[in-house]
């Protein structure tokens, strides 16, 4: 049973500009990594209590790719440092993931590429990326795509828009997969799509492709589409990976837990996935570490 935890390396990830009239503050993409290690380091131990034994890493800008450098930032780490924190996280007990968010809504981080979407230039670099990274992990069991959110809605703050619709988004989710399959690992994305175009994820979503649908509320009425897209999938037959997070309440990986307890099969259900949506820094110590423990608390209850 996975029982994981995202955390972000690059959180060039939301937009290309401030918007202030947001009323939230650090969204935008800079030139500089966002990242303390010391937070990184005091959060390990304690997702080891807690019974984490998988970590999702949003790594974006926060890499110097060999394949393509020109994606780094100042601070992002080289592959060899990399390298060395994925080795610590195995002797911990924990596994590594790798996650690169390929959705036009958040590949900020692509920088020049993210205006080149669906180009012969996009989808070699896509396809250096996806190779280079998992060379890096050495050769991991699942690869994280994300395709999140990838609506005209959530750009609407954003200077520069795109988004990819009917076949084309298709075509390049389907390139994706394809790319990380035929490198030996589980092709795993965001389920939101289906929330709005449940006939056609069914009919073309490939059963092989690793689920986690996300829903951040403390209400699991059946009736909501966002908990009723958890049904759906266990109704279509994909492997899940439910997703919960502290973004809007605390009772909410809890909840999570106990509804996919009651209403997903074991053989279908790969495990659980609490996220935080906060950049790895100090100021969100707190955040971090309050999602640490709720995961730790609804693991406690959950009978392996």
């Amino acid at each position: 049973m996975i029982w994981s935890y995202l955390i972000h390396l690059g959180y060039n990830m939301w937009l290309d500009r401030e918007a202030p009239e947001l009323g939230i503050t650090g969204l935008a993409a800079q030139p500089y990594l966002r990242f303390d290690e010391s937070l990184w380091n005091e959060l390990l131990p304690e997702m080891v209590k807690a019974g984490v034994n998988m970590v999702v890493i949003d790594l974006g800008e926060g890499v110097q790719y060999a394949s393509h450098p020109e994606i780094a930032v100042d601070g992002s780490w080289s592959v060899e440092r990399l390298q060395a924190e994925l080795e610590k996280l195995r002797g911990m007990g924990i596994e590594p993931i790798p996650k690169l968010n390929f959705s036009t809504t958040h590949d900020a981080w692509l920088g020049p590429y993210s205006r080149m979407v669906s180009t012969p230039a996009y989808y070699d670099v896509c396809r250096d990326l996806i190779g280079e990274v998992i060379e890096i992990f050495d050769r991991p069991r699942l690869f994280h795509l994300g395709m999140d959110e990838e609506t005209a809605e959530h750009q609407r703050h954003q200077s520069y828009a795109v988004m990819r619709q009917f076949d084309l988004w298709w075509h390049d989710l389907l390139f994706l997969v394809k790319e990380v399959e035929k490198k030996g690992a589980r092709a795993w994305i965001w389920s939101d799509y289906l929330w709005h175009h449940p006939d056609e994820f069914f009919e073309r979503m490939p059963r092989s492709v690793l689920q986690s649908n996300w829903y951040y509320g403390d209400d699991f009425n059946p009736e909501l589409g966002y908990v009723k897209a958890y049904l759906d999938l266990e109704k279509h037959g994909f492997d899940q990976v439910p997703t919960g997070s502290n973004w809007s309440c605390d009772s909410n990986f809890g909840g999570t837990v106990e509804f996919a307890k009651k209403n997903t099969p074991r053989e279908r259900l790969a495990g659980f996935l609490q996220t935080v949506w906060r950049p790895t820094l100090e100021e969100y110590r707190q955040k971090h570490l309050d999602a640490i423990d709720q995961l730790a608390r609804a693991r406690e209850a959950f009978p392996e």
